[in-house]
């Protein structure tokens, strides 16, 4: 396990990583649960006529589910190896149009949108655009839904705990003892922060999903490679990393490992209009 969160300095770099093998990241990288979408429903209004702004759309992830609850979506990515992967994903939309840009820069269509959503996303925009600009982009009382997903404690456990070697061998920058968070440890204060010093939003409503995937050992380093922590390795410390891994799945644990998940969606609305 590594921690691919980034900082300031290498967040652009890292961001536009994953356009590097787009099609890996489509075929190896999961969705969402069911009942996210049904959340974005909900707190967010998205449906059937829901005009939605989507930040770092990647493949289409998020898109294609919400495409195909009637949304009208204008999905934003910066990549344009992922964007082309979208757009054959969202072939059968026609209410879809994927935008190659970076959403710093891209300039809003004069229309507000009555959503934007950015699902595993908004944490690779820079943080001095992003919630103003999300705020810009809607209508009075529209919604912000941030869909943020996380490893965390449960799944095949030991393994998680003994993999530790395999990056502390392989990656200098690992952390000693590092392991998954428990689903209740995982401190969110940091968007709710952010989103109260912009003044733009009310409170944020959230909602939580554990679940789990179980990938067989092919699948489990293709996520891997997916990642940009991963991805930014030297060569020969990223394949020492991913053949390490591998020993440990087949040696130890039968060819197969559980991966715990949760996905969390933060709602905010803007303060105008709001009763």
């Amino acid at each position: 396990m590594r921690d691919d969160t980034p900082d300031e300095t290498h967040r652009a770099r890292l961001g536009r990583i994953f356009d590097e093998d787009a099609e890996l990241y489509d075929r190896a990288r999961p969705g969402y649960p069911p009942e996210l979408f049904d959340d974005l429903d909900a707190l967010a209004g998205t449906g059937t006529g829901c005009r939605v702004l989507e930040v770092g759309a990647g493949t289409g992830k998020a898109t294609v589910p919400l495409a195909a609850r009637g949304c009208r979506i204008t999905a934003v990515e910066v990549g344009a190896g992922m964007a082309d992967v979208a757009r054959r994903n969202l072939a059968g939309f026609p209410a879809v149009e994927v935008v190659t840009a970076d959403f710093e820069t891209w300039p809003l269509p004069a229309e507000p949108f009555d959503a934007v959503v950015a699902a595993t996303a908004f944490h690779w925009i820079d943080p001095a655009v992003r919630t103003a600009k999300a705020a810009d982009a809607l209508r009075p009382g529209g919604a912000l839904a941030v869909v943020a997903t996380q490893h965390v404690a449960g799944g095949t456990e030991d393994f998680f705990a003994e993999v530790q070697g395999c990056y502390e061998r392989f990656d200098p920058a690992t952390p000693p003892g590092l392991r998954p968070p428990a689903a209740a440890d995982v401190d969110t204060s940091d968007h709710t922060s952010e989103v109260a010093r912009s003044g733009r939003f009310g409170p944020v409503v959230r909602r939580r999903h554990e679940w789990d995937l179980t990938y067989t050992t092919a699948q489990y380093l293709d996520v891997l490679r997916t990642y940009s922590g991963h991805r930014s390795l030297p060569e020969a410390s990223r394949e020492g990393l991913l053949d390490c891994v591998a020993a440990l799945i087949d040696g130890r644990y039968g060819g197969r490992v559980t991966k715990r998940h949760l996905t969390e969606l933060r709602v905010s609305r803007t303060r105008q209009g709001l009763s």
